[in-house]
């Protein structure tokens, strides 16, 4: 075990993963394509997780790493009207995990988390562990059961 916040959390709630390791490039900046070929997944399986702020509010925004985040239909899946990427440290500070290694699971502080709708078009998905070189594969309902999240139409591409 990993011991890593998310994977604790997935312990606490019950939730089946499995961990998948690979060798992080320090040179990466893409980390999600990088974490697709390394596992050698679909791109549209593997998602990132990224934290957003509309109209003020930080919440998450969870989408597949072969694809962008819609920042106009994340603010309108939540009723909101603007929406930006957070700084990244800020999300570093709020998460708990450095930027390439940030899960949906197990944050530092509590954030209303948005899924992209297509999660649910596999049997398990990719998020990141928490740290650069290490995804879970779980199902998309029990990764929408550890974040409390909702599911859009948040992803371009």
């Amino acid at each position: 075990m990993s011991g890593t916040p998310a994977t604790v959390a997935l312990h606490a709630a019950g939730i089946t993963f499995v961990e998948h390791r690979y060798e992080h490039d320090p040179g990466t900046t893409n980390f999600g394509l990088e974490a697709a070929g390394a596992l050698g997944v679909e791109a549209s399986r593997v998602f990132k997780t990224l934290l957003v702020e509309v109209d003020g509010h930080l919440m998450v925004g969870v989408v597949p790493v072969s694809g962008k985040l819609d920042l106009k239909a994340l603010a309108a899946a939540v009723g909101g009207k603007k929406a930006t990427l957070a700084d990244p440290v800020l999300a570093e500070r709020r998460t708990g995990y450095v930027v390439g290694g940030i899960s949906p699971i197990g944050q530092k502080t509590d954030h209303p988390t948005v899924i992209d709708e297509t999660v649910e078009l596999w049997d398990t998905v990719f998020v990141s562990g928490g740290r650069r070189g290490f995804d879970i594969e779980l199902t998309a309902a029990d990764l929408q059961r550890a974040t409390t999240a909702t599911l859009a139409a948040i992803a371009t591409g």
